[in-house]
């Protein structure tokens, strides 16, 4: 089964999204299922991720109710107030009845602290989130987050995490360091996993390739292995940089060197296994 962990669907008539600006180009706009069903099926991803693009509950009740309206979407990564764990757990007991409703995102980039998601009422709130037995995707953008995830790893220990966009790696400059060694020191909790998505805007936007990305995947699947690794399309916001169907090829080419095993597991086996599809 292909798999899409990442991506998004957001209408801007139903939910404010403070962050998508007119800057944004042709991204500035409605998208939703309809336009990205035939994307799919022309890749031959057969289900998907939706994951938020707000912290608000608005946001994540558009997602579980287009999910339930379309047998692809397998999942729905959703908010809920990390930072105020009592309410979380009243909302997670509402969220979690949904078999639809596979774990939690909070945009922690955009929050002013770099270390917001490492304080103590984060922690407590993760740590109601791993009572629910539900998973957390950690949008750690390179340089500020990536360097987190030991703690949370350590004082969340049955806490099954995700890192988005193996946490923006500095492509475009063809820099390495220091990211590699903070992925490595990530991957060596095994309950960490992580997501090749969203390195196409990481990369130089007009002329990147599968050769440009092709190191940090290598790199993220050498310290992870397969078994923790997930494909991501991070649809809408890859339209800024190629669309669907080149970021799917060029990772597709960027693979062609592992084992068939291997690419089974990236392109939908362990998405299937982390988010309990």
């Amino acid at each position: 089964m292909r798999v899409d962990a990442h991506q998004h669907l957001w209408n801007l008539d139903i939910v404010k999204y403070p962050w998508l600006v007119p800057e944004y180009g042709p991204i500035y706009r409605t998208f939703e299922a309809d336009e990205l069903e035939p994307l799919l099926a022309a890749s031959g991803v057969e289900k998907t991720v939706i994951v938020q693009a707000m912290d608000s509950y608005e946001d994540t009740d558009y997602m579980l109710e287009t999910a339930s309206r379309y047998d692809w979407i397998a999942g729905v990564v959703g908010w809920v107030p990390l930072n105020k764990p009592d309410e979380a757990a009243r909302k997670l007991e509402l969220y979690s009845r949904n078999p639809l409703f596979k774990g939690v995102r909070h945009l922690i980039h955009e929050e002013k602290d770099p270390d917001w998601v490492v304080g103590d009422k984060v922690i407590e709130g993760l740590k109601v989130l791993a009572a629910f037995g539900l998973s957390f995707d950690v949008v750690a953008v390179f340089p500020n987050h990536l360097k987190h995830i030991p703690k949370l790893a350590e004082s969340v220990p049955d806490l099954r995490i995700v890192i988005d966009h193996l946490a923006k790696p500095q492509i475009k400059e063809s820099l390495m360091e220091p990211w590699s060694s903070q992925l490595k020191a990530a991957a060596s909790y095994p309950q960490v996993f992580a997501k090749v998505s969203g390195l196409n805007t990481a990369a130089n936007w007009e002329s990147w390739s599968s050769a440009d990305i092709k190191p940090y995947i290598d790199y993220a699947l050498d310290v992870f292995g397969a078994e923790r690794v997930m494909f991501g399309s991070d649809w809408p916001v890859a339209n800024l940089a190629g669309d669907y169907g080149k970021v799917w090829t060029e990772t597709n080419i960027a693979l062609e060197e592992r084992s068939r095993e291997e690419v089974d597991l990236v392109l939908g086996g362990t998405a299937a296994s982390f988010y309990r599809l």
